[in-house]
């Protein structure tokens, strides 16, 4: 839906570029408004649009706020001094912890796969860019690629030090307790119910380590144990060794 009262056509282009098609029954729409690109749930309007926005709201505060090499995700990837990974977030969403480990220093490649969700990054990105404040080094640390992380991870160049993943994982509490933001976003990909295929191209693919974020309630990834975690309320890090260079 285009919300914007323009006739330039770009809701056709966008749609032609991420192989969107329209259905009038689906409960799920992309709307275009004078602002941003959003998601919404047509049969929950009172949840309201999900957007990315790098430059204000909650990531704004985060990145000014938050706890920058302090944030677990940031301890787990391994910053530390000088030290920062290159990473790959093979399961980037909408990108929140992604922008954390760039705004901290790290270059960050995003995968997403499904072409809604990467619209929505994609949509964010080109703002966050165009931003006199995040701009500059936003375009050097973020990049997008729209792609499914279990062919991707076996062909990037170069590769990275760190593998990220955060699968999509099926919440406990119902309705309410659930962020609304999870429930629409949950209501468009599902679970990743091909998420333990992941496991083993990240470990192959990182030359340091592959972290796996899960709540804390999940067992590991692909059923592998491992004695290294961050543990903080609600979630875990789970971390992995990846695969040394060879000369």
């Amino acid at each position: 839906m285009d919300e914007t009262g323009a006739t330039d056509g770009a809701l056709p282009v966008l749609a032609a570029r991420w192989g969107l098609e329209h259905d009038e029954d689906n409960p799920m729409a992309l709307v275009l408004t004078p602002q941003h690109l959003e998601l919404r749930k047509r049969d929950e309007p009172k949840l309201g649009g999900i957007f990315v926005d790098f430059v204000g709201g909650a990531m704004a505060h985060r990145r000014k706020f938050g706890g920058g090499r302090g944030e677990a995700v940031a301890k787990a990837v391994g910053i530390k001094g000088d030290y920062l990974p290159d990473v790959v977030d093979a399961t980037a969403g909408l990108g929140r912890d992604a922008f954390v480990l760039a705004s901290v220093g790290c270059r960050v490649r995003m995968l997403e796969r499904n072409p809604v969700v990467a619209a929505l990054l994609d949509d964010g990105l080109t703002r966050g860019y165009a931003d006199a404040d995040i701009g500059g080094w936003l375009q050097e640390r973020l990049q997008l690629i729209h792609a499914s992380s279990l062919t991707a991870l076996t062909d990037i160049t170069p590769r990275p030090q760190v593998v990220y993943l955060d699968p999509m994982f099926p919440h406990r509490q119902k309705s309410a307790l659930v962020k609304k933001e999870m429930r629409v976003f949950q209501s468009l990909v599902g679970p990743d119910l091909d998420a333990d295929g992941l496991l083993e191209p990240a470990r192959q693919l990182a030359t340091k380590r592959v972290v796996v974020k899960r709540p804390d309630y999940a067992p590991p990834l692909a059923d592998v144990a491992t004695p290294n975690a961050i543990v903080t309320k609600g979630h875990r890090f789970d971390i992995y060794a990846g695969t040394p260079l060879t000369e």
